[in-house]
């Protein structure tokens, strides 16, 4: 496993206190459940993961923003204007044939926002960052993720300093497709690893 971890220190204190203000506020109708969980949804599943997106589809089409991608992730993706807290210090990896990669916090949840967004909710348990260091082949196998025998699994632990993005393998049949079709093939879990991109077939008509 990839790892040179060293991590702002988890703060559970501050987590329970969040939870407790986020009780109160619904509790006093400042603010409903339902557009809490909406807002929450928004930035976890759609305006995050699609500024990933747009920087796989492009390393996908452009072989010198792939390059430049994996030498400098920070400076690549900022060139989308994706920038700020939690993004300072991007490094792609990206999938191949022989290669397979996978992204975990083993003491936290350090996620890359400024490209996907808030992490999920199983990105942060005590499980999953467990369990995708001892045996990642079986967890990736749970996601629907089943890699041929003579793939290596490279597992990567981000860190308060370090943060990575997968870019995925361009799935086949994509040759005539353009960036922006190629964008809504990639989803959140496929930057994380644990999946793969969806098929062309998979988001026709979306």
């Amino acid at each position: 496993m990839a790892s040179n971890h060293k991590h702002d220190d988890p703060l559970p204190d501050t987590v329970l206190r969040v939870k407790s203000l986020e009780s109160l506020l619904i509790e006093k109708g400042l603010v409903e459940a339902e557009a809490l969980d909406a807002l929450i949804d928004r930035y976890e599943n759609k305006v995050g993961p699609k500024n990933g997106a747009k920087v796989v589809a492009r390393a996908w089409m452009d072989v010198a923003y792939r390059e430049r991608l994996l030498a400098d992730a920070t400076s690549a993706v900022a060139e989308f204007g994706f920038t700020g807290a939690q993004g300072e210090e991007l490094v792609a990896v990206e999938n191949t044939d022989k290669i397979h990669n996978v992204v975990v916090c083993t003491l936290c949840s350090c996620y890359p926002w400024p490209v996907l967004g808030l992490p999920p909710v199983w990105y942060k348990s005590a499980p999953y960052r467990a369990r995708v260091v001892r045996e990642p082949r079986k967890v990736l196998e749970e996601f629907g993720t089943h890699l041929a025998p003579g793939t290596e699994v490279r597992v990567w632990d981000s860190t308060a300093e370090t943060r990575y993005l997968v870019i995925p393998k361009r799935p086949a049949g994509t040759e005539r497709m353009d960036e922006e079709a190629l964008a809504r093939l990639v989803n959140r879990d496929s930057m994380i690893g644990t999946r793969e991109a969806d098929r062309p077939s998979m988001t026709e008509g979306a």
